[in-house]
């Protein structure tokens, strides 16, 4: 098993041996006892579930330019909004800025 931050990963052999032991978290019972239109709506209900074709006119191909590191003075009140919507805020503020570029350009 290898650890890099908050994210582990197993090797197959690591799951299945989790799986023989008992350890999976799986209720096998209840999803062979299940209908196939309980699964059917099991899976529409789903909101992680993508229901449609996916959007593919947004997408970028190729490898993102590396960030710029810069000090930057900003107000109090506007860096305390930005940081009050949690973790990733600097990446909402490269959003925002992005936005207004874009919106320049064209």
């Amino acid at each position: 098993m290898r650890k890099k931050s908050n994210i582990v990963t197993y090797s197959t052999e690591q799951v299945a041996e989790m799986i023989a032991r008992g350890e999976d978290r799986t209720d096998w019972a209840k999803i062979s006892a299940m209908t196939e239109s309980e699964l059917e709506a099991s899976i529409l209900a789903d909101p992680d579930d993508v229901h449609g074709e996916l959007d593919w006119t947004k997408a970028v191909r190729g490898i993102p330019l590396p960030k710029e590191h810069i000090n930057l003075r900003v107000d109090h009140d506007v860096m305390q909004w930005f940081r009050s919507n949690g973790k990733g805020y600097q990446t909402l503020m490269n959003n925002v800025l992005r936005a207004y570029v874009e919106s320049q350009r064209g």
